[in-house]
């Protein structure tokens, strides 16, 4: 894209975990970006020629070039930037490590946006049988962070990056839910806050009373009272 402007921009919205995900991993490398907030009623022409295929965000473009999906952006920041941040690499340097990190970014990708989407979007049985997974869902990656401050080890890093965005998400969950994180996954719920005091996240993550708020206007929106 010739002309394009020079730098990074990440074209985004607001409550969005996947784009929040890229925020992330963008001030954990301490980077200058260019944020482009998204209608995503009236999608920009930007958007629709940077991500032609998903028509979705985020997409992040570097020097006009675009990168898209939130998971491979952040790859991409860390190894884009791994020498010039002078920032440590968000995904290990051991193969298997690596393998394993991204398998539970992918667990996360898989599970918890459309467990949690059908949280609020049903009722009745389908809504009992999404409280179950849900539930499921928690304990499993509770599990995988076993009593390790964070998902790799002792280090914030890849697991972190893409799962911690739903932190904000767990006050719709537990209301729609009815699910206490603190009481079923008390282990998550300690790595939830001690992500919450990283400067990267604290400042990127929307207030959960807001994505609640945000989750009534969708309903009133689809009609689901």
């Amino acid at each position: 894209m010739a002309g394009e402007k020079k730098g990074l921009q990440l074209l985004d919205f607001w409550v969005s975990p996947f784009g929040q995900r890229c925020r992330i991993a963008l001030d954990e490398k301490a980077l200058p970006y260019e944020y482009l907030e998204q209608d995503l009623g009236n999608k920009s022409e930007l958007l629709l020629r940077s991500n032609p295929v998903h028509k979705k965000i985020p997409v992040l473009l570097h020097d006009g070039r675009p990168v898209c999906e939130s998971l491979i952006i952040v790859q991409y920041i860390d190894e884009a930037f791994s020498s010039s941040s002078g920032k440590p690499p968000l995904l290990p340097s051991d193969p298997y490590a690596r393998a394993q990190a991204r398998f539970w970014a992918d667990y996360v990708d898989k599970k918890v946006y459309d467990c949690g989407t059908r949280l609020w979007k049903t009722k009745g049985e389908p809504q009992q049988q999404a409280r179950k997974e849900m539930v499921e869902i928690l304990k499993t990656l509770e599990g995988a962070l076993g009593d390790k401050p964070y998902f790799g080890g002792d280090e914030f890093g890849f697991v972190d990056v893409a799962f911690v965005p739903f932190t904000a998400w767990f006050l719709t969950y537990e209301r729609y839910g009815e699910i206490s994180v603190d009481k079923e996954c008390p282990r998550l719920a300690a790595w939830a806050k001690r992500c919450g005091e990283r400067e990267s996240v604290n400042k990127n993550l929307s207030p959960p009373e807001k994505v609640y708020e945000f989750i009534g206007t969708l309903k009133k929106k689809f009609g689901i009272e």
